[in-house]
């Protein structure tokens, strides 16, 4: 199934080890890092999972206060395997990180296929550095979520899609049928994938791509089960409290200086310059020959993604997918780069600092992806589990961020919130006083914050006074304050 030249075969192997080596490197990180508040959603649902029974169609989070908290997701087949494996492992980090690992690592021989296909061997040699290097698929494929998995599942049914072309086998029919599906169950933006797919159909097949009965029957088994997940989510979100369905309201149209600053976070951090301007050069020089269409059109329906969905693609993660379309072009660019320099050791040395930079920029960009920003709540969450009774509702000033209820084991809401969802800092005080009062009404028995939110007592010198009358401290230190919120409402 996979062939490759002696010469090759070395480096590529070589590459993809070190690859999945490096995503191994803090792989039992607390769920603390720059992407902390996604991934203790997921863990949380886990768990969730594994204490309060395996009732796969209901995924609970854990800031819906007392209630169960159900709620509409992509189909959680990656926290219930979690939640399956807690039985072996123990409730454990690395339970979830390693799934995204081994998407990326099976992925990996799929990608060179494609690219090799769409240019040549070299260029798909050159590629699986970048694949494998840039930050945002470093990151990705080591954080408890679901694009990396769901992309790596795409990459894999697109090739086995183009061998079904190309060789008429039933058997790439079916598995690439399968693998797509799943992908689009796991991840609903990957439905962008159906545009590559549909340019090798055109290319196979011409004008009678609308004519091909096997086509529509493969459309069908790849969007059906997507329809029914989808649409039995929509139900649990439109029927429990909090009401929420994961990714919705990201289809918005944003200002041009939110779409130049989302630009800036995928050049400068998400890929890095010197990938971004291979890519570039590699799009180019691909032009000439009609070379790597799919990964043109690939690129292009990315491009008409981010645009529409302009708010949900705040999230560095919603672009994934221009990692293996960037990789390819920087691959086909240092491979044509590579050839015209034959015999000009300068030139030579030239691609080379090219590529070393990347690897420099590219280890600097994701050491800040690792960053612990979230240790704090994480600290909060440990207070809050040991200091706070078994069932207790606590209200946590977090600004959005689930951690420190998922490592207090405890449920709650967002402070403030509205529909269970963080509804950001306080007008003044009269809403913050309005909010809490609410939320004790409904249960609400303590009251937390953390390093970031610890200004609000002093900025809100009302809220502060009226804590002093409705409250006691039950723990201060310069990372949380938790208060008891009193049996007394006060006046």
């Amino acid at each position: 199934m996979f062939t490759i030249r002696k010469g090759s075969a070395a480096i590529v192997f070589s590459l993809g080890l070190l690859a999945v080596a490096v995503r191994f490197i803090l792989i039992d990180q607390p769920f603390v890092d720059k992407w902390s508040w996604r991934q203790s959603d997921v863990a949380a649902i886990a768990r969730n999972y594994s204490t309060s029974g395996y009732h796969f169609a209901t995924p609970q989070i854990d800031w819906a206060g007392n209630e169960p908290g159900y709620v509409g997701t992509e189909f959680p087949i990656l926290p219930f395997a979690a939640a399956l494996s807690y039985r072996l492992t123990g409730i454990h980090a690395w339970v979830g990180r390693v799934q995204a690992v081994l998407f990326f690592a099976f992925s990996i021989p799929f990608f060179f296929n494609l690219v090799r296909d769409a240019f040549d061997e070299e260029a798909a040699v050159w590629s699986l550095l970048f694949y494998g290097f840039a930050p945002l698929s470093t990151m990705a494929s080591r954080c408890f979520m679901p694009d990396m998995p769901s992309m790596a599942l795409s990459i894999v049914g697109l090739d086995l899609f183009r061998r079904w072309l190309s060789s008429g086998r039933s058997f790439f029919f079916w598995i690439s049928a399968s693998v797509l599906a799943l992908a689009l169950l796991i991840k609903l933006p990957t439905a962008v994938i159906g545009v590559p797919l549909a340019v090798m159909a055109f290319q196979r097949f011409g004008r009678s791509t609308f004519s091909q009965a096997g086509l529509w029957i493969f459309g069908g088994l790849v969007l059906l089960p997507s329809c029914a997940w989808y649409w039995h989510a929509c139900r649990i979100a439109q029927t429990f409290y909090p009401y929420h369905f994961f990714g919705a309201g990201g289809v918005a149209i944003e200002s041009l200086f939110w779409y130049w600053r989302i630009i800036r976070m995928t050049i400068g951090s998400s890929l890095t310059i010197p990938l971004a301007l291979l890519a570039l050069v590699g799009a180019i020089l691909s032009t000439r020959g009609g070379s790597g269409r799919i990964f043109w059109w690939w690129g292009a329906v990315m491009v008409l993604f981010v645009v529409v969905v302009g708010y949900g693609n705040r999230h560095p993660w919603y672009r994934l997918p221009f990692v293996p379309i960037a990789a390819a072009f920087a691959g086909a660019a240092c491979a044509s780069l590579w050839r015209i320099s034959s015999g000009r050791l300068l030139a030579r040395a030239g691609v080379s600092t090219i590529v070393i930079a990347f690897l420099c920029f590219a280890f600097v960009k994701t050491e800040v992806l690792y960053d612990e920003r979230a240790r704090d709540l994480q600290l909060l969450g440990f207070v809050l589990k040991k200091t706070t009774p078994p069932g207790a509702i606590v209200v946590v000033a977090d600004i959005g961020d689930p951690t420190a209820f998922y490592y207090g084991e405890r449920k709650g809401w967002h402070f403030l919130e509205r529909n269970g969802i963080y509804n950001g800092h306080p007008s003044d005080s009269a809403a913050a006083i309005a909010d809490l009062a609410d939320l004790r009404k409904r249960g609400a028995g303590y009251l937390a914050f953390y390093s970031g939110t610890l200004w609000w007592p002093k900025y809100y010198p009302e809220f502060a006074e009226y804590l002093a009358r409705t409250a006691i401290i039950e723990s201060d230190t310069p990372n949380y304050r938790i208060y008891r919120l009193t049996e007394s409402l006060g006046r």
